[in-house]
């Protein structure tokens, strides 16, 4: 192929990348990660043990990091740790109520790190009760995390989208 004037003139006028500066694409994709970092970790959703059926609900606020209290139809757990049994609560065994306060009382005294913290110093609840639970059970529990000092009770629910629940 013959080179002419114009593929000399063409050749010699185009620019030539020799080096790529990546710091300004490497300050933007760290900002990106920190900003993804930071609103991430707000959102925090409860897994319900898997002997717990929760009821439905149109509830659309999210669930704030609490004490968890689980209520199978068979056992209560505090944080993970069985406390009580349903039946006992049915039949108003008396160390019953006293061994979940206990437990509660000893959520607020062992802080470890600045996530329970907040757990302890929000004083709120959530409790996760199976739909198949009596209401009687329900109530002597809230009752006890009231006496406990924890004020704001809170059931678990399993959200409804808005489009199913308009029906």
């Amino acid at each position: 192929m013959r080179n002419t004037r114009r593929i000399k003139r063409m050749s010699r006028n185009r620019l030539k990348i020799s080096k790529m500066n990546l710091t300004s694409l490497m300050d933007v994709f760290t900002i990106l990660v920190f900003f993804l970092l930071v609103n991430t970790g707000s959102v925090e959703l409860l897994d319900a043990p898997k002997d717990v059926s929760l009821p439905e609900s149109r509830e659309e606020s999210k669930p704030r990091e609490t004490v968890i209290i689980s209520v199978s139809p068979e056992d209560v757990m505090v944080q993970g740790k069985v406390v009580a049994r349903v039946a006992d609560i049915l039949e108003d065994k008396q160390n019953t109520m006293d061994s979940l306060a206990s437990r509660l009382a000893d959520l607020k005294e062992s802080v470890i790190g600045p996530n329970t913290m907040a757990v302890a110093e929000s004083q709120e609840v959530t409790i996760l009760a199976d739909k198949s639970v009596p209401f009687v059970v329900v109530r002597k529990i809230m009752s006890a995390c009231t006496g406990e000092g924890y004020e704001n009770v809170s059931l678990a629910v399993i959200q409804i989208p808005a489009q199913v629940a308009a029906r």
